[in-house]
């Protein structure tokens, strides 16, 4: 969606500020969000992209106001209320008023090492062939969903070369809505500083995305 998480060049928003050997975490309830966010996810009361667009469509001017972990959090909030695990009342009143809902499985604290260590690797198997090939030049599509995507607005309906195939995923934009994994071809596609941003582009960068395929035709 074109929402305010989507900043990629975009002007005004000032120099990043780089703070040398930063720590995982600035405070404690950062290293707790994390936690929570990491917990309610493996109870598999949602996937992964529905828990990125639940973030990303939170009001930007919130969004933009909000730290890193207090975007996790919010997100979360949001994610156990259309689960139906907490209610609104609850979160305002920091209690629970009803009996706890029943989720898929809890991740247990001996677990966590092996659970992070395994990951939620995204590659599927799909007999459809891949539509194209490295070195391909490829076109990326001018289009504004209103759900998640993975295909940056700096990106789109702009030309590019075919880097690398890396197989068949899970498509994200279909499994944030609850569609299903409905897996696709995923590409690395490289495209030239000019044209993602103009004339005026330094001649020498380069930019590559990773890119499925219903978000390419060829050029």
């Amino acid at each position: 969606m074109n929402g305010a998480q989507d900043l990629g060049g975009m002007m005004g928003f000032g120099p990043i500020s780089i703070e040398h050997d930063e720590p995982w975490f600035h405070a404690e309830w950062e290293r707790r969000a994390f936690g929570l966010t990491l917990a309610m996810g493996a109870t598999g009361s949602w996937n992964i992209d529905m828990s990125r667009h639940a973030r990303e469509s939170l009001p930007p001017g919130e969004y933009l106001t909000s730290s890193y972990y207090e975007i996790w959090t919010k997100g979360v909030e949001k994610l156990v209320v259309a689960a139906g695990l907490v209610s609104r009342e609850e979160l305002t009143s920091g209690q629970s008023l009803a009996e706890p809902a029943p989720i898929k499985r809890v991740v247990k604290a001996e677990d966590v090492p092996a659970v992070l260590a395994r990951g939620g690797p995204a590659e599927r198997s799909i007999e459809q062939p891949a539509r194209f090939a490295v070195g391909g030049r490829v076109r990326t599509r001018n289009m504004h969903p209103q759900g998640h995507t993975r295909l940056p607005r700096y990106a789109r309906g702009k030309t590019g070369v075919v880097e690398l195939v890396h197989g068949a995923h899970v498509f994200p934009d279909a499994n944030a809505d609850g569609q299903g994994e409905q897996p696709q071809w995923l590409y690395t596609i490289c495209f030239s500083g000019r044209e993602l941003w103009g004339e005026q582009a330094d001649p020498t960068i380069t930019v590559s995305i990773d890119a499925w395929e219903s978000y390419l035709e060829p050029a």
